[in-house]
């Protein structure tokens, strides 16, 4: 793949359903390096933009590629291995947090569930909790880690802190930051622009399903347009 491509690439992607466009010729592109943050109003387009990203939505026209490859002709369950989603509400299944883990990777043995665990600010003791017994904060990084157990190399994250407490909010947060420094590249849609400006080394804003400019983050430092 060429550099020039990043890592993913948006190119007059159009998605309309019922009569009403939720993008509406939007070109980007995301370089993949670090966190990116994609802001925009509410009904912007920004959850339907990462939902193409691991073909959970597929663009009426328009293409969507990863790392120089359409989407279109990639496997759905391999490219959701490998870009793997934090939704907005944790969605635990019922039973431990071992079955969690193991849902996503059946053959994963202890140290591969311990380390998903630990990527996610917990440790190898959560394994044998209830899952469904969790606060909020607790679901949530369960959720990551069992999303983790699977290796993706990049992360989406849709307002996975929208429903937390800030104590809550400050442990997700700092677990992203360490799997970001470890390589992991993420993708984060936030309708708080504050917390974009902590979590985000790039903002891509959108704009009524149009692509409105990339901010670079310097933190300590207003955003740079870019």
């Amino acid at each position: 793949m060429s550099d020039e491509q990043g890592l993913f690439a948006f190119h007059d992607v159009v998605v309309e359903r019922q009569g009403i466009r939720a993008l509406n010729g939007f070109s980007a592109r995301i370089e993949g390096l670090g966190v990116t943050g994609l802001s925009g109003p509410s009904g912007s387009g920004k959850s339907t933009l990462l939902r193409l990203c691991n073909r959970l939505e597929v663009p009426t026209s328009g293409q969507v590629l990863f790392r120089g490859d359409d989407v279109a002709g990639l496997d759905p369950l391999t490219l959701r291995r490998q870009v793997g989603m934090v939704f907005q509400k944790p969605t635990p299944f019922p039973g431990s947090v071992r079955d969690n883990l193991l849902a996503a990777a059946p053959d994963a043995g202890m140290d591969e569930l311990e380390q998903a665990l630990l990527r996610a600010s917990l440790d190898g003791s959560w394994l044998d909790r209830d899952a469904t017994t969790l606060s909020g904060g607790e679901a949530q990084r369960v959720c990551m880690a069992r999303t983790l157990a699977m290796e993706p190399e990049v992360l989406l994250l849709d307002e996975p802190t929208s429903a937390l407490d800030q104590a809550a909010v400050e442990i997700f947060e700092q677990a992203v930051s360490e799997l970001v420094k470890a390589g992991l590249a993420a993708i984060w849609v936030s309708h708080d622009t504050v917390q974009l400006r902590r979590v985000a080394d790039v903002v891509l804003r959108i704009d009524d399903g149009r692509y409105a400019g990339t901010d670079r983050i310097e933190h300590g430092s207003p955003a740079e347009e870019v």
